[in-house]
């Protein structure tokens, strides 16, 4: 299960992808199946071919735009528009917007949970979740978190956590009772802002401001480890096939952390990128990783492979 087969150094920018217009950027999203990269830019969404790289559409009027979150199943995605204060509903083949839900203030994270067919729209200036059912876009119910929100994932099997970044606390809620059962501290982790998770062997991975990438028992809250990482952290990703993590820095490094055993892991490489390169996503059939940033003006994609 834990083969050292996959070497881990060696990771570079292979490639630059230039994208037209201005503005701020937040979270890319990998549609795995449909081969389509998400990448959030000012107010609408581009939507690129994942392999070669070419814009094949965009998701407009999406203001302020933080996440999207896909649900193949159901053929929809859903963007956190942050300063309209809305979800817009998307279909995955045309593009094409189905409704736009109202939320709390400028939601931010978005997750799809598959075990329940809920999204959970994380909203930072609202300190709290809206959760909306995906087939028909109702709100199913607002959840008091009790701070600021960062990012979040889903177990797959009822539980969705999330980052208070703020407090320093990781949340577990029950998605189906829209419950929050437990409030863990992440010390020695101060200020976790991203979070990926190992469903497999129940671990959560949190980028923290402190420089530190957490460790965590998914059913416990313990903090296993913690490891080094580079300043400004607002993603990380697990590549389940490779057993690698990768966490983006705004300083402009990716640091990869490999997963040794569930409870064991090393760094193995810091990865030069460029400043402001802090989102990202895994392609988990190629390897991939692509982070978003502006260069000299120039909005673009950077592809990060072997």
């Amino acid at each position: 299960m834990f083969s050292s087969a996959w070497a881990a150094d060696n990771y570079e920018i292979t490639k630059k992808i230039p994208i037209p217009g201005q503005g701020s950027w937040d979270y890319l999203t990998v549609d795995e199946s449909a081969r389509r990269l998400y990448v959030s830019h000012g107010t609408q969404v581009e939507v690129l071919d994942l392999d070669s790289g070419a814009i094949v559409g965009k998701i407009e009027n999406t203001q302020g735009v933080h996440g999207i979150a896909i649900a193949p199943d159901l053929g929809r995605g859903f963007v956190s528009d942050g300063q309209s204060s809305t979800v817009t509903i998307f279909d995955l083949k045309t593009l094409k917007t189905i409704a736009e839900v109202p939320t709390g203030k400028k939601p931010d994270a978005i997750i799809y949970d598959p075990a329940t067919s809920r999204v959970f729209a994380f909203n930072g200036g609202g300190n709290s979740a809206t959760v909306i059912e995906a087939k028909d876009g109702k709100v199913a119910g607002t959840i008091d978190l009790g701070g600021g929100p960062e990012f979040a994932a889903a177990d797959g099997n009822g539980y969705v956590y999330n980052n208070l970044e703020d407090e320093s606390l990781v949340l577990k809620i029950n998605s189906r009772t829209l419950k929050v059962e437990q409030r863990w501290p992440t010390a020695p982790c101060a200020s976790p802002s991203s979070m990926a998770i190992d469903r497999d062997n129940r671990r959560l991975f949190l980028g923290c401001r402190s420089k530190v990438m957490a460790v965590m028992n998914a059913d416990t809250g313990q903090v296993i480890t913690t490891l080094p990482i580079g300043d400004h952290v607002d993603a990380t990703a697990f590549d389940v096939e490779t057993r690698l993590i990768f966490n983006s820095n705004g300083e402009g490094t990716v640091t990869v952390v490999r997963q040794d055993s569930p409870d064991k892991y090393s760094v193995v490489e810091t990865v030069k990128t460029l400043p402001r390169a802090k989102t990202s996503a895994l392609d988990p059939k190629t390897h991939r990783l692509f982070l978003s940033t502006d260069e000299s003006g120039q909005f673009e994609v950077l592809v990060m492979g072997k």
